[in-house]
């Protein structure tokens, strides 16, 4: 038995209001677009579902900027070959949660809040 503490689907911080999703899936899915991340945390701060894949596309885009900065370094510069890769996955899986109105954690960086 799932003894959650939410007294609403809503309560839930995963569980997206069906309209907003629905009228702000551009947003989220503008989030994981690297710079274009800026769009829906400039023009959409009232929608949780935009914020909340705002957050994410965020972090991603740190862990691009953050692998572009070792690929300049010598000898481990090849780490941010795998880095990239991690990260362009992540920004499918987000994409694709993004535009089926879900706001569901990415692996390994989702639990990160950048945007509350």
């Amino acid at each position: 038995m799932d003894e959650r503490a939410y007294t609403t689907p809503l309560d839930d911080p995963y569980t997206a209001d069906p309209a907003d999703a629905e009228q702000n899936k551009v947003m989220g899915i503008l989030a994981y677009l690297g710079i274009l991340v800026l769009v829906p945390l400039l023009t959409a701060k009232q929608s949780r579902f935009a914020m909340f894949h705002a957050n994410q596309g965020l972090i991603l885009f740190i862990l691009w900027i953050a692998m572009w900065v070792v690929w300049m370094l010598p000898i481990i510069g090849w780490i941010a070959i795998f880095g990239n890769l991690f990260a362009l996955l992540l920004m499918v899986v987000g994409i694709i949660n993004a535009a089926g109105g879900k706001m569901k954690p990415l692996p390994v960086v989702g639990g990160f809040t950048l945007i509350k």
